[in-house]
């Protein structure tokens, strides 16, 4: 009878996991689903090949986060990770910590008032600065890697503070 009801509990968890993978098709876009007894993932991978709707841990102990910001942005000439930038760095520290073969890119980038050295060190600064963050959220030095792109990846064009906003950051990438 225990492993009738085992099976029937397993078979009505794929089920429920089929009918889950068929929603939005924006998966990144939900927070990630955790504390499953099983621990197993229902759902796909993201296109940036980060798994950013899978079920990390198990039990009551586990906490929910999203992979799908992968951004964090700055300040004018700025290295300090604001409040939404330490989210997204919390969430991928959680991420790493748990996921230990994992490797992250860390993409600087700055806008293109200043030199062109001057956005190169900058766009440096700031993957460092997220860096240290990860590392201190759990994160290994083997599992993170830093480039700069200083000006020259802008997210948006244009001449203005709304651009310019945009192209302040840093982008987590595998």
């Amino acid at each position: 009878m225990k492993k009738n009801l085992a099976l029937i509990a397993a078979l009505a968890g794929l089920a429920l996991a089929g009918c889950a993978s068929k929603g939005s098709k924006n998966a990144g876009d939900a927070p990630v689903a955790v504390g499953s007894d099983s621990g197993i993932s229902t759902t796909g991978t993201g296109t940036s090949g980060i798994d950013s709707g899978s079920a990390i841990g198990s039990g009551a102990a586990a906490t929910a986060y999203s992979l799908a910001n992968k951004t964090v942005y700055f300040a004018y000439d700025g290295t300090d990770i604001d409040s939404a930038g330490q989210t997204v760095v919390d969430n991928f520290g959680k991420y790493l910590t748990t996921s230990p073969s994992a490797k992250l890119r860390l993409e600087g980038h700055a806008d293109e008032r200043g030199s062109a050295e001057y956005n190169i060190a900058l766009g440096e600064r700031r993957a460092q600065s997220v860096a240290r963050a990860l590392k201190t959220a759990g994160a290994s030095d083997a599992q993170l890697s830093v480039i700069s792109y200083g000006e020259e990846r802008p997210a948006a064009d244009g001449h203005d503070e709304a651009a310019w906003a945009k192209n302040r950051r840093v982008e987590l990438a595998q």
